[in-house]
């Protein structure tokens, strides 16, 4: 993981480096506001909700665009996808009021809406067919593999730039290494670094579709692409090794166990009756949950709910969840394996729920539960689980989990 930080750390500059040699002059710079209406255009998005689905059947007709292997399509280079991004706060003053808290810095929730959308384009861009406005693709995040950050304050009044590009390549999937950067006495420094995997579908968003193979130029791009296939390795086998797939291991039953034993109530020796150890909260007495109604405000470029949106929402109800379970305020330090495992339809009720699962000393790592409740049918599917971590003013009360679940 530190390895992986510091390649992480090298990125940028050796990237900012090597992907704009041979491009005339500097690349140019979009804003946030160009990304999303170049999303639409390549998809072919309506702007209008009462226009969607007259779009969506006009995208049917790029079928016939589809690769029918991916050794019929060219190869790209990581300097292929390569986008910087401005985000002009400092410059342009008006746009400050969407992006502040009352802490006076910038909402991340924000800036995860800005990754997601910048994350999509960049592999627009490396799956660009030249000659061809309109992409066939239906491009969708999997997962948000990690974002770490290294600043504990985004300030709202100095510019962001974000860069990014195709990381590795899988017959239909694509890793996209993104970093943040903000303005301070003249210079860009650091603030965060952050993976997402997209996959490619069809026109239709059904099937999956070929992308273009990615090629690595260099000794430091041979290291990025092995470092995104060992990221690949490690998803199957945490996913393997899964607790609804596989029992607990010889370890992770003596942890239960320990903890099953220090909040025993030696008096009655019965395993209902539990008492809870000095300075701690049981993990049943952290949740919070929340409701949203999804409007086709928060429609994405296929006219499902932005990925964005719904991260941005889990955020600020899991910063709730620390703040309240810390007493002070928390700040985002790291987030992890955000799934996503079913599209959000527009229409559908949103079901957030947070809950402490995890402390020590000043972190407090977050698990918010995201379902859809369709109120024709009553059921309830799980679209994403989140897992923020935070870190608190003061030292927070251990969290003790009270079931076997």
């Amino acid at each position: 993981s530190a390895c992986r930080l510091c390649i992480m750390r090298k990125l940028p500059s050796v990237l900012a480096r090597t992907l704009t040699s041979g491009t005339t002059g500097s690349p140019v710079l979009l804003d946030m506001f160009e990304v999303r209406n170049k999303l639409r255009d390549i998809v072919g998005a309506s702007a209008n909700w009462s226009d969607h689905v007259q779009a969506m059947q006009e995208r049917k007709a790029l079928h016939t665009l589809l690769a029918k292997r991916q050794e019929d399509l060219p190869p790209r280079r990581m300097k292929d996808s390569y986008l910087e991004v401005i985000l002009p706060l400092g410059s342009q003053p008006e746009i400050r009021e969407k992006y502040l808290n009352v802490h006076n810095s910038v909402r991340f929730g924000r800036i995860l809406e800005d990754l997601d959308s910048l994350g999509v384009l960049i592999c627009y861009t490396h799956t660009k067919q030249e000659m061809q406005p309109k992409s066939p693709l239906s491009i969708v995040t999997a997962l948000v593999d990690k974002i770490n950050l290294c600043k504990k304050i985004i300030y709202p009044d100095c510019d962001i730039k974000f860069t990014g590009n195709v990381s590795w390549v899988g017959k239909t999937s694509m890793e996209v290494t993104m970093h943040m950067l903000q303005l301070h006495d003249g210079n860009y420094s650091p603030v965060l670094d952050a993976t997402f995997v997209m996959v490619a579908r069809d026109p239709e968003n059904k099937r999956p579709a070929f992308v273009n193979p990615l090629v690595p130029e260099s000794p430091e791009e041979e290291e990025i692409f092995k470092q995104g296939e060992l990221n690949k390795l490690r998803r199957i086998d945490f996913s393997t090794a899964s607790l609804l797939k596989m029992a607990p291991t010889a370890e992770e039953r003596n942890i239960v166990h320990d903890i099953f034993l220090n909040t025993l109530d030696t008096k009655t020796v019965s395993f209902r009756s539990r008492k809870l150890p000095p300075n701690s909260v049981w993990m049943e007495d952290t949740s919070l949950k929340g409701l949203q109604i999804c409007h086709p405000q928060e429609r994405n470029i296929f006219n499902r709910i932005f990925g964005g949106f719904l991260m941005r929402k889990a955020f600020e109800l899991g910063w709730a969840t620390a703040c309240s379970y810390g007493g002070s305020r928390p700040f985002i330090v790291s987030v992890d394996d955000i799934m996503f495992q079913k599209p959000v339809e527009i229409g559908s009720l949103l079901l957030l729920s947070a809950q402490v699962c995890y402390t020590e000393k000043n972190y407090i790592q977050i698990r918010v539960h995201s379902e859809v409740y369709d109120a024709n049918t009553r059921e309830h599917h799980t679209t994403n689980i989140f897992h923020f971590t935070f870190i608190s003013e003061n030292e927070v009360p251990r969290v003790v989990p009270k079931t076997y679940g």
